[in-house]
């Protein structure tokens, strides 16, 4: 997908909880394939922000910068601390964030040498 069909597929499930399927593609897709790993991050963090609890593409996000992590080996601070968050908030309630974000943090500690 172009950037634009990923950042309209994206809001719109952000708007629209209907979209999340075609979305979890788009950001799945995204984090394995692109090679902007800036784009892939910042929406990433998009995702991890501002979709609504219990929306699968919160563990999804946290995931992804695990996938980001391991492809280009770095993560701005903000996505460190998103992935932590969202990784214990998955613990602490997984109807909130599924354990697609503890796997992400799991990725995000190995590949970058951290916590």
């Amino acid at each position: 997908m172009t950037h634009a069909a990923v950042i309209e597929t994206l809001e719109r499930a952000l708007r629209d909880r209907t979209a999340e399927g075609e979305a979890a593609t788009a950001l799945v897709g995204t984090a394995l394939n692109c090679a902007d790993a800036q784009f892939i991050e910042h929406w990433c963090v998009q995702v991890g922000t501002r979709a609504v609890s219990g929306s699968p593409l919160l563990g999804l996000a946290g995931l992804c910068l695990g996938h980001t992590a391991r492809r280009f080996g770095y993560l701005s601070d903000e996505a460190l601390a998103l992935v932590q968050l969202l990784a214990a908030r998955a613990e602490a309630d997984p109807s909130d964030v599924d354990g697609r974000a503890l796997d992400g943090y799991d990725d995000v500690r190995s590949f970058l040498h951290l916590w």
